[in-house]
């Protein structure tokens, strides 16, 4: 499917709703993919002052999707969009709510970072959380360009990768509730930073639903239930 196929219409304004409603999805999942990657740092880095930006960045996450939501409702009713187009609109509906999600997910982690710097640093778990980060900052922008470029093969990717986090998130709880029965001390600490991956791997979750979102967009099928490998 090609990036242009929804701009081929004989009104150029409604060209133009239409592009405009991608770019502020790009816009937004920016914002969110910088509020993500600033709560890892601010949570393993012990940075107050990043974590505190990564809190009030949310209140301009959720502005834009109000923004764009009420976008897409008035394409709808002055447009009456259909086949490619109406499914580029709902697909965008869908995509902000989950970028929203995101962006509360973020700033879960950076309240944790917050709590940490007066509680102090846990004694384990710091590592776990750079690596899911990593996976899932990764599969983030790996939605974001898939949707950008209508690459379903790059969304599938995305699709695939949260089976891996999943199972990372999975072993990294049992070990850190292993630590914390070995050190009862280190319980409220450890899960401030059990929470941390719990939110991250929520984030895998809802970039896989971007993922899904771009296969409906391009193939009209919607994947949520199915198994990708058949």
């Amino acid at each position: 499917m090609d990036i242009t196929s929804h701009t081929h219409h004989i009104s150029q304004q409604y060209n133009n709703e239409l592009d405009d409603i991608r770019k502020h999805l790009s816009e937004m999942g920016g914002m969110a993919q910088r509020q993500v990657n600033d709560a890892i740092t601010a949570l393993v880095d012990a940075d107050i002052t990043k974590a505190e930006q990564v809190v009030r960045a949310d209140k301009t996450v959720n502005s834009m999707e109000m923004s764009i939501d009420e976008e897409c409702i008035l394409i709808l009713a002055r447009r009456q969009p259909a086949a490619s187009d109406l499914r580029l609109v709902i697909a965008v509906t869908k995509a902000i709510t989950d970028l929203e999600r995101i962006g509360d997910e973020a700033t879960k982690i950076a309240r944790q970072a917050i709590a940490l710097s007066t509680e102090g640093m846990a004694p384990r778990g710091y590592v776990e959380v750079r690596h899911i980060g990593g996976l899932v900052s990764r599969m983030l922008q790996d939605s974001l360009d898939a949707f950008a470029r209508l690459d379903v093969d790059m969304a599938g990717a995305v699709v695939h990768m949260d089976r891996t986090v999943d199972m990372e998130y999975g072993t990294a709880m049992r070990e850190l509730v292993t630590f914390m029965m070995e050190d009862p001390r280190s319980i409220t600490r450890v899960l401030n930073i059990m929470w941390s991956l719990r939110a991250l791997e929520r984030i895998g979750d809802h970039a896989r639903n971007l993922a899904q979102y771009v296969i409906y967009l391009v193939n009209g099928e919607d994947v949520r239930h199915v198994d990708l490998d058949k």
